[in-house]
């Protein structure tokens, strides 16, 4: 009896740990922080042009409800995140036809992160996601010290890779440049 009395206080104590902690404020330093990728079967061009199709994302992405571009940097999401809907504006800072894509969030659901492409072979694809992220309040909190996220980022890779795979060419393309200082004019596609 006395150890199980022992093993009660030491959860307890455990778990008022595990609260306090996780409802400190984060800093900026506090981000949490993914990478995952996938190959895809098909060429370089054509999984880069489909992750362009940010408006398709909820095709893909199980959480995304919807995602608006409101030009060519600038894009709103609404999302189920921690169980709770949110919204946020995005501003891709970087996009590189068919080498990279890169952003941050500038109101909402703090994140920023880069996806880049590598050609494998011919008709084989590496998709890289990078993210930073901030989780808010204690059940995303929770969600990100089991995994939630990580788990939810390889199952639309795997969504994404199957999507693709099973169309066999994109739905879309834009072949713009976005660099920090501008927005450039689409090159025609080759």
């Amino acid at each position: 009896m006395f150890k199980r009395a022992i093993g009660t206080a030491a959860l307890a104590i455990g778990g008022v740990i595990l609260f306090k902690q996780l409802n400190k404020k984060q800093s900026l330093t506090d981000l949490a922080s993914i990478a995952e990728s996938i190959d895809v079967n098909v060429p370089l061009s054509t999984a880069y042009n489909q992750w362009t199709q940010f408006e398709e994302f909820p095709r893909f992405m199980k959480s995304v409800r919807q995602i608006r571009q409101l030009d060519d940097k600038h894009l709103s999401w609404r999302a189920t995140v921690g169980g709770k809907e949110k919204e946020w504006t995005v501003e891709i800072t970087e996009q590189t036809p068919d080498t990279r894509i890169a952003w941050h969030s500038t109101s909402g659901v703090r994140n920023a992160g880069v996806v880049t492409f590598h050609k494998i072979a011919d008709n084989k694809t590496r998709v890289m996601l990078q993210m930073d992220y901030q989780p808010e309040g204690v059940a995303e909190k929770i969600g990100d010290q089991v995994g939630t996220v990580r788990m939810e980022t390889r199952a639309n890779l795997k969504s994404f890779k199957e999507l693709l795979e099973q169309r066999g060419t994109e739905t879309g393309a834009w072949r713009g440049t976005v660099s920090k200082t501008e927005a450039h004019q689409p090159t025609p596609a080759r």
